[in-house]
């Protein structure tokens, strides 16, 4: 396997799970989530796991994420070891390495969406001259290049979660995962927001890890698995 860091997005793959178990406790019940799952990522290529609510999907990102342990297996992702890093180390590895998409959008209400785009690259330590530039032109690529100066809340649903897209890119991370980014989304605004996030990584090259339960969003990807009983089939 090549190893990727930050700044390397042609290696193969970016993410290697391998025998992969997660459960959760409740009462006296043991639930068995994930079930020495394995799964690869290829660089550079937009992946949909795609399945049930409640089977497990975001429980999978998080994990890849940093934002959630496993049990035990093995996740290796942009060249490091998810599982040996420390709470700094994973804080470190999310900033430089990874982009986010939720189902909500989580935009600061109190600044436009273009320094909502801007702030991840400058708190990442680019001159702020630099990230507004940057994000200007990330919003001009999503639709959005009229919309800059505009509050959350004066933008629709859609328009939110394309602010969240361009977001998520403005660091360039080596990879970006999105848990059900249009699950909020009327089926309209769902279409053109998984466009516009499929197209944007493509044009970046930017992996892209996105999880679903619409095969229509799912049927974008270039690799497409599903998820069902603790275990992936490849589709």
């Amino acid at each position: 396997m090549s190893k990727i860091d930050a700044g390397d997005k042609t290696g193969d793959p970016v993410v290697v799970v391998r025998n992969l178990v997660k459960h959760y406790e409740s009462g006296n019940e043991k639930l068995n989530i994930l079930k020495e799952l394995c799964f690869e990522a290829p660089a550079g290529r937009t992946v949909a796991v795609q399945g049930k609510s409640g089977c497990g999907k975001s429980t999978l990102l998080n994990i890849i994420g940093g934002l959630d342990r496993c049990d035990s297996g093995s996740v290796i992702a942009a060249g490091k070891d998810i599982s040996a890093l420390s709470e700094n180390a994973l804080t470190e590895y999310r900033r430089r390495c990874l982009g986010f998409i939720f189902q909500f959008h989580y935009l600061l209400r109190d600044f436009t969406a273009v320094e909502n785009v801007m702030i991840p690259a400058f708190i990442g330590g680019m001159k702020k001259k630099d990230a507004l530039e940057k994000a200007r032109s990330l919003l001009e690529d999503l639709g959005l290049g009229e919309r800059t100066g505009h509050f959350p809340s004066q933008l629709s649903g859609g328009e939110r979660q394309r602010v969240a897209v361009a977001r998520s890119l403005v660091n360039d991370p080596v990879l970006v995962l999105a848990d059900e980014p249009t699950g909020n989304l009327d089926p309209q605004n769902s279409a053109v927001v998984a466009e516009l996030l499929y197209g944007a990584a493509e044009k970046r090259r930017t992996s892209l890890i996105l999880v679903t339960h619409d095969e229509r969003v799912a049927a974008r990807a270039g690799i497409r698995y599903e998820l069902e009983n603790g275990a992936l089939r490849r589709l």
